[in-house]
């Protein structure tokens, strides 16, 4: 039998197999873990959204916080931090000046009621 092997096989340096060189890299395995961020550190303010829209809804103030509220825990469902902690600055933002402006309305009908303008 007739050896077909080209006359420059016997110059080549010796190709190393694949195999050896993936079992070299695989000697040292590592393990990944993916950690997802807490989503219980974001605060909803569902509860005085609540009381803001049944008892200080100030120009449907307490509607819009409490809608926010609500999107704020969606957002948190999905695992959308950053558009949950946007909305619960929303919301509380609506919380805030909804609950400001109610106690300064309700502040205002005291005085009047205690100081009536009988002078007009």
């Amino acid at each position: 039998m007739e050896n077909k092997s080209c006359k420059g096989d016997s110059l080549r340096p010796p190709v190393q197999c694949k195999h050896s060189v993936e079992k070299k890299t695989m000697t040292n395995p590592t393990t990944v873990i993916e950690i997802y961020p807490d989503t219980t550190e974001v605060n909803d303010y569902y509860l005085w959204s609540i009381f803001n829209f049944v008892y200080l809804n100030f120009c449907c103030l307490g509607f819009i916080a409490l809608a926010y509220s609500l999107k704020v825990r969606d957002k948190k469902l999905l695992n959308d931090l950053n558009g949950a902690v946007e909305d619960a600055k929303t919301a509380r933002l609506f919380n805030i000046t909804s609950s400001a402006l109610a106690t300064f309305c309700i502040i205002l009908v005291f005085i009047f009621l205690r100081y009536p303008l009988t002078n007009y």
